[in-house]
């Protein structure tokens, strides 16, 4: 008999088994001339055994190998890889900020010895966390500055918290200052003496005493000594800590009231205003400014 076609397919099987299967063909002229009484041969699908219990030790080897040698051909693989899992790990970290911050919000928006600038009966609270000799939160200060004069609807609320005091000494002296003057003399007194210090340039541990007493001394005479403020910056630390800040600037914006995660933004790090601006609006619960 002459056959036309001869196909051979294997296929496959998800489980414990490989299935092949032939198949012959002939055409009609081949098949008349099969003699009469013959009978056709059966094909049946051949079981070939397949590990049930997964690779053995040579083949994960080989495996391993094969994926080493692509990644070490493909090394940007890794990279991406690595940038996802940052990515992951951002947001998993802000969302642990903010539920912190739902947790914390007495402490945020009520303390009356942290210094702050704007309307008691705001809806929109900014807070920052900083460090006079912080060279990011230098960078900041402007940006926050042109903030607060396109937005004095907010209530600006600042966290003198002096992580580099141990390094330069002169970051708590600025802090400790920062917040007499801020008791004694007022909001707008304060404000002028955080944006002068952070106007000198002086960051990185080139802020002096010289610095301070300059720009604190267009305020008048302060009372008492540095040193009674340090309970209030050993709470804001504590309060920094809890929250799980880890450096400065650290940047708050929310509610006054009707705080969620939805309508909370954590800011580690710089921003420009833009950034700030559409946090103010998602807290107040507009719709870029409407």
């Amino acid at each position: 008999m002459k056959l036309n076609n001869l196909a051979l397919s294997v296929v496959l099987v998800t489980g414990s088994s490989i299935t092949a299967t032939a198949t012959a063909m002939a055409d009609k002229q081949s098949a008349a001339i099969v003699p009469s009484g013959a009978v056709a041969a059966e094909v049946h699908p051949v079981e070939l055994p397949f590990p049930e219990k997964g690779f053995t030790s040579k083949q994960e080897a080989r495996i391993g190998e094969v994926a080493k040698e692509y990644l070490l051909a493909h090394p940007e693989i890794l990279v991406e890889v690595s940038q996802k899992l940052q990515v992951q790990q951002q947001k998993q970290l802000l969302m642990a900020i903010t539920q912190a911050v739902l947790r914390h919000q007495d402490a945020l928006l009520d303390d009356k010895s942290t210094p702050s600038y704007g309307p008691a009966n705001a809806k929109v609270a900014f807070i920052e966390f900083f460090d006079y000799q912080c060279s990011v939160c230098a960078h900041q200060a402007p940006v926050i500055e042109a903030l607060i004069k396109a937005n004095p609807q907010v209530r600006y609320v600042f966290k003198e918290w002096p992580i580099f005091a141990q390094r330069w000494p002169t970051s708590l002296t600025a802090a400790n200052i920062g917040l007499r003057l801020w008791q004694q003399k007022g909001a707008d007194a304060y404000l002028a003496y955080h944006n002068a210090l952070y106007a000198t340039g002086h960051d990185e541990g080139k802020l002096t005493n010289e610095d301070i007493e300059k720009v604190a001394a267009k305020a008048g005479k302060l009372r008492g000594k540095n040193y009674e403020m340090l309970e209030v910056l050993s709470h804001t630390d504590t309060l920094a800590q809890n929250l799980g800040l880890s450096g400065t600037p650290g940047m708050i914006v929310m509610p006054m009231n009707g705080a969620t995660v939805d309508n909370v933004t954590i800011i580690l790090g710089g921003a420009d205003q833009a950034t700030l601006q559409t946090a103010i609006y998602k807290a107040a619960g507009q719709s870029g400014g409407e």
